[in-house]
């Protein structure tokens, strides 16, 4: 019993080291790309709101997972290991061909295979997950089409700023007391807005605290093996561990891809994806992060391709956007009307060209979907499940 308990707490962690691993590129790879953060600090960063946002929010999705998907008697210690097992597994292939694949559906698909193996499966659990997966994306497109359409051009002219060399915010040692003060050249636009993008980082990391900790834990959990506090420790630590080590690759490959992409753009995406992740993981749904964030994107560029046309057109169906770099980032002096602006302005660099997109969304329904299959398969073979 106690090597399979850990065993266990190593699968968890393994999944958590993951985690780490891919959200933390997210999280902060634009930041970490325009050089306002280093990596150490956006780890340091990442570990902390992540701790926070799985101890608080992400507490609801732990007890969905251990206990409203399925019967929390079918997580013994060895179907707890090979739950695991299948998300860590999924997330391996999936990383293989590039893909930023759901831990939570992949994770949701895992244990419901587990329940449809044991009879014990909540199907209306698993239906209102199910519909939070489909309405998600549809609201991020539509948040960033809104944004790149009508908000875009007047936010990027309000955001504009260059930074100044030299360090943000030196020490005043002036008067009896060192105070800290804005660095030389540093303005107070540049103060506050580098200070938002710092801030939104950490949102960020937040939401995946919420979301992504029960993907780790939740067999734990729901099996009885740990208490939800050390289980959200152990997440958060593991995924620390991750943010530390293999996530400074993955902030260094988010940072340089996303350099045709400006910092205004990714904040935007940001934003929009965490408040639906933490939105639904405070009702206790697991969701994807990955998911919202692409869809958003998608929306973003085509919003800003789609000023060209306008509102009649449109309806209409005339109007055929690419959607661009460029789309999301083109300054226009002053900013246009809608319909004003011509296709011409638009740089041709693909930010999401349809083969890519439609690769995501496939490994997006054949992630749960295999998981499903797979452990269903293996739960009907393997007597390592509890009895409902």
């Amino acid at each position: 019993m106690d090597v399979l308990f850990t065993v266990a707490v190593a699968a968890a962690a393994f999944v958590g080291f993951n985690v780490g691993g891919s959200s933390t590129g997210v999280a902060w790879g634009p930041s970490v790309g325009a050089g306002v953060t280093e990596k150490t600090t956006a780890a340091a960063l990442m570990t902390v709101f992540v701790l926070l946002g799985g101890w608080t929010v992400g507490r609801n999705v732990v007890a969905t997972l251990g206990s409203g998907v399925v019967a929390p008697s079918a997580f013994t210690v060895e179907a707890s290991i090979v739950v695991l097992a299948f998300i860590g597994v999924g997330m391996v292939v999936a990383n293989a061909y590039g893909v930023p694949i759901s831990t939570s559906m992949t994770a949701v698909g895992a244990i419901a295979g587990l329940g449809l193996a044991t009879d014990t499966l909540d199907w209306a659990v698993l239906g209102e997950i199910v519909v939070w997966w489909l309405v998600a994306p549809v609201a991020g497109f539509w948040c960033g089409a809104v944004v790149g359409r009508y908000l875009y051009v007047r936010l990027q002219r309000a955001a504009a700023i260059e930074q100044s060399d030299g360090p943000l915010l030196v020490l005043d040692r002036s008067a009896l007391v060192p105070t800290p003060a804005l660095g030389p050249g540093t303005t107070p636009r540049e103060f506050v807005s580098t200070a938002l993008v710092v801030v939104v980082a950490c949102y960020m990391s937040f939401s995946a605290g919420a979301s992504n900790v029960a993907n780790a834990v939740a067999p734990l959990v729901g099996g009885g093996l740990l208490a939800p506090g050390p289980a959200v420790a152990l997440a958060a630590a593991a995924i620390g561990v991750g943010a530390f080590t293999i996530a400074r690759r993955t902030m260094a490959s988010v940072g340089s891809e996303l350099t045709d992409l400006p910092l205004l753009a990714a904040m935007v995406v940001t934003v929009v994806a965490a408040t639906i992740t933490t939105a639904a993981s405070w009702l206790g749904i697991p969701i994807s992060l990955a998911l919202s964030t692409v869809m958003t994107i998608v929306g973003l560029g085509w919003g800003r391709a789609s000023r060209t046309a306008t509102a009649s057109e449109l309806a209409r169906g005339d109007v055929h956007a690419e959607v661009t770099v460029a789309a999301a980032s083109v300054e226009v002096e002053p900013v246009a009307e809608i319909g004003g602006e011509r296709s011409g302005d638009l740089d041709e660099a693909a930010l999401f060209d349809p083969s890519t997109v439609a690769r995501f969304v496939s490994f997006w329904i054949l992630g749960p979907s295999v998981a499903s299959v797979l452990s269903y398969l293996a739960f009907s073979v393997l007597p390592v499940a509890g009895a409902p």
